[in-house]
C-alpha cells in the first residue's frame, strides 16, 4: 500500500486507534492524578499509535498521533504566562511554543516509529519494533523536557532537585516517560511476536484494491 494514500479502511483504523490511545491516556491520567504535581502518568497510550506507525507506515501513525494530542488538548490545557519571560519575542510566542511542545506535538511525535515501517514489514525483524518504539518514545520524552523549562520557577523541588534548572525537568519527566517507553516497547515486541497480524495485515487492502 502506498502510505501516501489514506484509504477509507485506513483512515478507519485510524480512527479506532487514536480513540484507544485517548482512552488509555484519560485512564492512566485518573490513575496516576497527583504523584507527580505538575502532570505525568505511567500507561500504555503510546501503543495503539505504535501499532498504526508499523501496520500503516509513517505518515498514519503521525496523524494517528496528532489526532490523539488535538482530543487530549480538549480536555484540558495548562498554558505558561507570556509576562513571564523579560524576551518581547518569548512573551509572544512563548505560550505558543509551550502548547505545540506539550500538547499538539507530544504524542505526534511517537508516530515517527513509522520511519521502520517498511523494513520490518520486509523482515519482520523485533530489533526494528524496539528501535522504532524507543524512538517514539524518547522524541516525545525530549518535547516534555523542552516544554518544562518553561515552567521552572526555583520555587519547587523534586526528588531533592530545584525548579531552576534543566536538570529539574530532565528528571521530573524521566520519571514516568523512561518507564513509558520502556513498557509501551515490551508491548510492541510481545505483539510483535505472538500477534504479528495486528502489524501487517496491509496486504489485505492491496487485494481489494487490484480486485476493484
Amino acid at each position: 500500500m502506498n502510505e501516501k494514500k489514506f484509504t477509507t479502511r485506513v483512515l478507519a483504523e485510524i480512527a479506532i486507534f487514536s480513540a484507544l490511545a485517548v482512552a488509555l491516556d484519560l485512564f492512566q491520567g485518573i490513575w496516576f492524578k497527583g504523584i507527580w504535581p505538575n502532570g505525568g502518568s505511567i500507561g500504555i497510550a503510546m501503543v495503539p499509535i505504535l501499532i498504526i506507525s508499523y501496520r500503516r507506515g509513517l505518515l498514519p501513525g503521525i496523524l494517528c498521533g496528532l489526532v490523539v494530542s488535538i482530543i487530549q488538548m480538549l480536555g484540558g490545557i495548562y498554558i505558561v504566562q507570556g509576562a513571564n519571560f523579560n524576551n518581547e519575542f518569548m512573551k509572544i510566542m512563548g505560550p505558543f511554543i509551550q502548547i505545540m511542545l506539550d500538547y499538539v506535538l507530544s504524542y505526534t511525535v511517537v508516530g515517527f516509529s513509522g520511519l521502520f515501517h517498511k523494513k520490518y514489514m520486509k523482515t519482520t525483524k523485533l530489533s526494528y519494533i524496539i528501535i522504532g518504539s524507543i524512538i517514539g518514545g524518547m522524541l516525545k520524552f525530549i518535547l516534555h523536557v523542552l516544554a518544562g523549562l518553561f515552567w521552572l520557577t526555583g520555587g519547587n523541588t523534586f526528588l531533592g532537585i530545584s525548579s531552576d534548572g534543566i536538570l529539574y525537568s530532565f528528571v521530573y519527566n524521566a520519571t514516568y516517560c523512561i518507564p513509558n517507553m520502556i513498557i509501551c516497547t515490551i508491548i510492541m515486541v510481545i505483539i510483535a511476536k505472538y500477534y504479528p497480524q495486528l502489524l501487517n495485515e496491509e496486504n489485505k487492502d492491496e487485494e481489494e484494491e487490484v480486485n476493484n
